[in-house]
């Protein structure tokens, strides 16, 4: 049990991390929400009510299809663009898809090679790029989640307003859509970037995030 911890202690943090957080936002949502309805004079709803509402659907998804189109661009990204003298970006030497002996396939394939890396032809290509493909796909089905959760919220205000619903494409198309979204956005790309120029001129020691302290600032591609 020790060495699994141990050996999953990445995951297994941000996994509790990440379930803590969304139980405090379920609970900071559902306040929210009922100091508006008393306000407006409405009745308050329940938490579990309001955690299988549109409301809070749309608030997660918004975040989840932010985070998954940050991975997904900065994937495929750094395999032809490169920063100079940051950890997250490869050396100038090895932009594009790299060789079959930098990738370890084809004649160069190692003994514990995954399966689908020795088989060749479509599956390998497929398992090529099979990263940056899952991050698209879910990215895809967030923001999917997002417009559909998003429009029944957005709808049942414009309800109680006494203002006409909103088809899908209509909504997708609204201001209400694009700032949820925008705003998420541009908060994941500046951290991102933020996140490659200062790993140019800062350390974090032991960390693989980081190169190693005494590294010049123009190495690049180098782990500490």
């Amino acid at each position: 049990m020790k060495r699994f911890l141990r050996d999953n202690g990445l995951a297994l943090t941000f996994g509790l991390l990440f379930l803590g957080s969304l139980v405090g936002q379920a609970f900071a949502g559902n306040a929210d929400l009922n100091q508006r309805r008393l306000t407006d004079g409405g009745d308050p709803v329940g938490l579990w009510k309001y955690v299988f509402s549109s409301d809070f659907a749309v608030d997660v998804a918004e975040n989840w299809q932010s985070e998954y189109l940050q991975f997904f661009l900065f994937i495929f990204a750094t395999v032809w663009l490169m920063q100079r003298g940051s950890n997250e970006s490869k050396p100038a030497k090895r932009l594009g898809p790299e060789s079959d002996q930098q990738q370890s396939l084809g004649q160069h394939q190692k003994p514990d090679s995954p399966p689908w890396a020795k088989a060749g032809g479509w599956r390998t290509r497929l398992y090529s790029n099979s990263l940056g493909m899952i991050m698209l796909l879910l990215f895809l089905g967030s923001w999917l989640a997002q417009s559909i959760a998003g429009r029944s919220a957005y709808n049942n205000e414009q309800l109680i307003d006494f203002q006409d619903p909103l088809g899908w494409w209509e909504y997708v198309m609204s201001p209400d859509f694009w700032n949820r979204s925008l705003q998420n956005w541009q908060s994941e790309f500046l951290a991102i970037g933020s996140m490659a120029i200062f790993s140019v001129y800062l350390r974090q020691r032991g960390s693989s995030e980081s190169k190693p302290v005494g590294s010049p600032h123009n190495t690049t591609d180098e782990s500490g």
